[in-house]
């Protein structure tokens, strides 16, 4: 069942915890600059500490049911998220809700920004789809008592409900579909170091270590590309000469290395194997076919909006977590 609303807090109180008036906490929320930079610091600490959310709605409507789910995605680009937002609108359109979409970067402040803009607007609910939150965003969504469902991990620990992969076990299983085709010193490809890359690259590792071999990152911060992709194999070619295998966070980097590998007259799978993460239509169109992870995007996406739905009209959910199979493609490079 939905926890009961908490009571929110208001500019007064923002203005008791710090000792100021409630019209300087209001021209803090109009424009920060309107109050001194140590000001500025003590009223942003507060409306941390307290969990503030704004309230944008009328009052008459502040215990009513917005009709809208509030949906935080980590990048507005990315084909898999795509899939994931189709897979979510299919089953709200179908029971007359809103999806109110925000982008989050990755970022844990950023998704604590967007979060409290959305749940300004009296959302009924939230997908989430990282682990990784603030305290400020903890306490925000315990005081807005919407349900929440987490997504692309059913492994990690969650908040409510949880839909997704597992993707240690997952990553674990394609490294050795790799070392059972002879290859023995593949190198990890890590980008942007969110948190599923970082439980990949564990996984390669152990399973690397289980096979009794060396395992090798190399991994960057910077956004995922395929250009990236070309970038890291010229790196990895520079430390790691007898490399004879590539495993990638997701198909972009490997689509980049592939192509690389080509242009440099490296056969695949017969010098350097390749496999991706996600399994990308694009992926299978190439020659030769990439392998990698098909993940069920849409179809997580859809059973995220079920579970978030049933418990917004207060039908139970027997299953909090659902963890999906995936498909595993050898495509032709490895």
């Amino acid at each position: 069942m939905i926890a009961p609303k908490k009571h929110r807090t208001g500019l007064q109180e923002i203005a008791d915890l710090i000792g100021i008036s409630k019209m300087t906490v209001s021209r803090f929320l109009r424009d920060p600059n309107l109050v001194s930079p140590p000001l500025q610091q003590k009223i942003s600490l507060a409306i941390d500490q307290l969990g503030y959310i704004p309230n944008k709605a009328p009052d008459m409507l502040s215990n009513a049911k917005s009709y809208a789910i509030g949906v935080l995605l980590p990048s507005l680009t990315n084909q898999v998220f795509a899939d994931v937002l189709k897979g979510i609108e299919s089953e709200t359109d179908k029971q007359g809700y809103q999806t109110m979409i925000a982008h989050t970067g990755y970022n844990p402040e950023k998704e604590e920004q967007r979060l409290r803009s959305l749940l300004a607007y009296n959302i009924d609910g939230l997908i989430l789809t990282e682990r990784t939150h603030t305290n400020a965003t903890r306490k925000m969504i315990e005081i807005a008592g919407v349900p929440v469902v987490e997504i692309m991990d059913s492994v990690s620990p969650y908040m409510d409900m949880a839909v997704g992969i597992d993707n240690f076990a997952v990553t674990k299983k394609m490294i050795h579909r790799m070392i059972d085709r002879g290859h023995k010193q593949i190198i990890y490809f890590s980008a942007r170091q969110d948190d599923r890359s970082m439980i990949r690259q564990e996984a390669y590792e152990a399973a690397m270590r289980e096979a009794g071999l060396a395992p090798y990152t190399v991994r960057t911060a910077e956004p995922s590309s395929s250009s990236l992709g070309v970038k890291l194999l010229h790196q990895a070619l520079a430390q790691y000469p007898s490399m004879d295998g590539v495993f990638s966070t997701n198909d972009d980097l490997a689509l980049g290395v592939l192509f690389e590998c080509q242009r440099l007259k490296i056969k695949v799978p017969q010098q350097i194997a390749i496999a991706g993460f996600h399994g990308h239509d694009f992926g299978q169109m190439v020659i030769p076919k990439l392998a990698s992870i098909l993940t069920p995007r849409v179809a997580m996406g859809q059973k995220a909006a079920e579970m978030l739905l049933k418990r917004i009209k207060g039908e139970p959910v027997l299953q909090t977590v659902v963890d999906f199979p995936v498909q595993y493609l050898d495509g032709e490079s490895i």
